[in-house]
This record gives structure tokens, sequence and C-alpha cells, in this order.
């Protein structure tokens, strides 16, 4: 039997009475359009009302094609081949129409900003029961029982082009719940967030199983979710290869759990590591030098001024903070994308102007999906490579070898990370930084990202990786810079 928190509704039942959905999908197989590979085959599975499940395995397996058959994006808005029946209440994939889905179920994707309608927060919040009909002075009712529910009121009334990453995050997690939603699905919802927002959404979602909402949850993370997971469901090329319940899962040993390719179940370990790892300045002759740095893209707003740091060649320095700590808005300084407000950047001794930065280095942004203009793969890491004939070793080494011929667009998040950071390896710009590189990574992929970054270190080149993912930091990383410290 499934462990399972205590609830205030039996059965099943939200605040409103309504019972949360139960989930059966009966040999399901899925294909996406133009693709000759199954991306689901031979899937039978139930959910109970009012189960938390987290769905697990590596990237690529079937979790985000499995959540999509949940709230109707496909076969509606992902086309391609339904086989069997998957169904969400009395929804039947492939049969209801995807607006059959809003009222009944809430989702919330890896980036946030491919959700967002409105640009400012208490619009955002108030658009799906306005989509809806619902009467404007209960949509105003509404807005503010789910701010006060999940302690928003801080968030609201801003431009959502202001918050962090994390804000951004929260902010779409309640538009999700505007409609009473009676199964939330999420995909991937802390790949770029740090620990303290991590906790904040741990508790809105604690929040929403109390009510007895069914929650399916796509997650390579797996320390946040151990107390609210009543079912780990673990997918493999397409396939769901184990069951687990809670007690199950909990009694896997570390090395099982890295033979299944999964995430570390405690990060106590990695966080001990990371606090021997602090130093601003690096240990030898410094190729990068940061001195009085104030960075930000207005004079009158900056967001913050540094002490001084420096870089050097091959060493990997990871730099680490909350959400909107700076982290991006320095790397964006250093590789020449911005110009700092005041102070200097110097390199091998030489004050180093924008144009200069941007001649050396290589920036793996955030979001991937604004540096992708291939139309295959070959083609996109091959853009600006200085010595294209490695991009079959490169490929094969991050697993990209079968996806040569594939458009870019057409890949996972994790996927097209990989293919980013690939470009990034034949470019062979001194200076390389990463933006989050393991997110939406699995255990395996995420040690390859970590063997690269080796390769790099030891070919001479300058590394920095921002990162919220704790395992990567702790045993790839050579040093970090604790920016919500410094």
């Amino acid at each position: 039997m499934s462990q399972k928190n205590n609830m205030p509704f039996g059965n099943g039942e939200t605040q409103n009475g309504a019972p949360g959905l139960k989930i059966e999908a009966e040999n399901v197989r899925f294909s996406y359009q133009g693709s000759c590979e199954a991306a689901l085959q031979d899937l039978s599975v139930q959910i109970k009302p009012g189960e938390c499940v987290l769905l697990c395995g590596k990237s690529g397996c079937g979790k985000t094609t499995f959540s999509r058959l949940l709230n109707g994006l496909s076969p509606a808005f992902y086309p391609g081949e339904l086989a069997g029946s998957c169904s969400v209440g009395e929804l039947l994939a492939g049969k209801a129409a995807i607006e059959g889905y809003v009222p009944f179920v809430g989702s919330m994707f890896q980036n946030p900003k491919t959700q967002y309608f409105n640009v400012d927060t208490t619009a955002e919040l108030a658009f799906p029961c306005e989509n809806s009909g619902m009467e404007p002075a209960k949509i105003r009712e509404r807005v503010q029982e789910v701010v006060a529910q999940f302690h928003l009121e801080k968030l609201m009334n801003r431009s959502v082009f202001a918050l962090s990453g994390g804000e951004k995050q929260r902010v779409a997690f309640a538009a999700a719940c505007m409609l009473k939603p009676k199964l939330l699905v999420l995909d991937e919802p802390t790949s770029n967030l740090d620990s303290k927002v991590i906790d904040q959404l741990h508790g809105m979602i604690a929040v929403m199983k109390r009510a007895g909402v069914t929650v399916v949850l796509a997650e390579h993370r797996l320390a946040w979710m151990s107390d609210l997971t009543d079912r780990y469901l673990f997918f493999e090329k397409g396939s769901l290869r184990a069951d687990w319940d809670a007690e199950q899962f909990t009694a896997l040993s570390e090395k099982s759990l890295a033979a299944y390719g999964l995430r570390a179940r405690n990060l106590t370990r990695y966080r001990e590591k990371l606090q021997t790892k602090k130093r601003l300045r690096c240990d030898t002759d410094p190729v990068l030098e940061l001195r009085n740095l104030t960075i930000g893209y207005q004079k009158k707003n900056p967001v913050r001024t540094l002490p001084d740091m420096s870089f050097a060649s091959g060493e990997i320095v990871g730099l680490m903070g909350h959400n909107g700590a700076g982290k991006s808005t320095l790397a964006k300084t250093m590789c020449g994308l911005l110009e700092p407000i005041s102070g200097q950047m110097l390199w091998n001794g030489k004050k180093a102007n924008a144009k200069t930065r941007l001649h050396k280095s290589f920036l793996v942004m955030q979001d991937v999906n604004y540096q992708l203009f291939g139309d295959s793969v070959l083609e996109e890491i091959q853009l600006g490579a200085a010595h294209p004939e490695k991009s079959s070793a490169v490929m094969e080494a991050l697993g990209l070898d079968k996806f040569a011929d594939r458009h870019p667009m057409s890949l996972s998040g994790g996927q097209k990370q990989r293919v980013v950071v690939a470009a990034a390896m034949l470019s062979d710009k001194p200076l390389i930084l990463l933006d989050e590189p393991t997110s939406g990574l699995d255990r395996e992929n995420m040690r390859q990202v970590g063997l690269l970054l080796q390769e790099l270190k030891a070919q001479g080149k300058t590394i920095l990786v921002i990162t919220h993912d704790e395992e990567l930091a702790a045993d790839w990383c050579d040093r970090i810079v604790q920016m919500d410290e410094v």
C-alpha cells in the first residue's frame, strides 16, 4: 500500500465537495507526428483520486508525454498517433476537446513564461476566471482567496518582467489553481529554482494535497517531495518499468537509485561539501578579474555592487544564490551582453570592453530556446564551431548522435540544453558561461555535463556555471561563489 499523508477529506474529496480526479491508462501507445519511435508504449496504470504521484526516469523517457495526455495537450496541441485509452475522470485523451480539461486540470510547466497571458501578476491570476466567464465580483473574490491561500500578497500588481524565476513559478502555480482544479499536472517545476523557492513551492503543493487534489509531478529532483509523494512511477524508453509506493522507494539504496539513473534522495552530503568550496578569488594567476563592479540594467536601479573576484584558466566556478541575486546579470556582464554600471573588468591584466568579452566568451542561456537557429541538431552545433570535425565525438558524448538530423525545437527541454552545451564546447572560446546547464537533466546526463566541464577545464578554459543544482556544484565545481552571501 502507498504511504498517505493525513488529509481532512476522505476518498480524495476537495474543499468544494468534488472528488479529486481518478486517472486510468490502459495499453497506451503514443507516437509524435513525424517520429518513427513511440514516446509511450504498453502503458497501463491507475492513479487514485487524491494521490500524489511523482513520474521519474531519464530525460526523454516519456514522463512529459504522459503528462500531456493528462492535461489534453496531446494529441490536440502536440499531435501524434494515440492507441489505447487514457482517461482523466470522464475526459478521454484524443476524444475530449482540449477546452474540456480547463475546469478540472491545472498545469504548470518547467518554464513559466510559456504559460503567461498577461504582463502583470494580478491580471494573470484573474485570466483563467475571466476566460471561463466568471462574473467580475467573483473573480476579485477568487483572486483574493488564492493570494491569501499561497501568501502571494507581495507579488501582486507587479510586472511579470520584473519577477525572478522563482516568483514567476509561484504565480504560475497559483494561476493553475484559480479554477479549483481536481488534478494538478506539474512538469519539472523546480528545474531553475533555488532551495528557498522550492520550499515555498512544496508548501503550495502541500495545500492542494491536503485538499484532496490529485497531483501528478514529473521531476528529476527527488529530495524536496519525499514527504508528499505517495507513489513513484519509473519510466524507461516510453514504458512504465516500476511502480513504487513511498515505503518501497525509501527502502531503495543510493546505489540502486544511481543504477536507475535517478538523482539523490538526500542532499545533506552535497550541502556539507559545498560549504568547503566557497571562495571569491582563484588560487593561481587570474585570467579574468572583476574590480569594484556594480551590475544592473539601469544606473538608477542597479542590481548590486560586488566584492572583487577573480577567475583562472582551467577552473570550474559555480555561481550560486537565490533567484534574483544577480547571477544571470553578472554572467551577461562578463560575456559582454551588458556593460557594468561602474567598475572594471580585466582580461590578463588589461581592461576588457564589451566587444573583447563577446569575442572571448560563449553563454549558454537558461532558456535555450532563444539560441536555437539551425534546421537540424548537427547544423545547430556547427554554426559557430571552431573545430566542426569534432562534432560527432561531442554529440556522442552528450547522447545527441541519434538526433543529428532532428530539428532542435522538436527535442525535449533537457535534450535542447545538451545541444547548446555541445555548441559551446565546439566554439573553442576561452570563457564558457553556463546558466543552469543541468536544468531538466537526469542523473546520467548531469554526470555527462560534469565530465564535459572537466574536459573543458583540461583544455585550459575558464568555466562559470550558474546553478541551483547542489549535486552538480558539489561534485563537479572546483569552488563556489555564493552570491547571496557576498
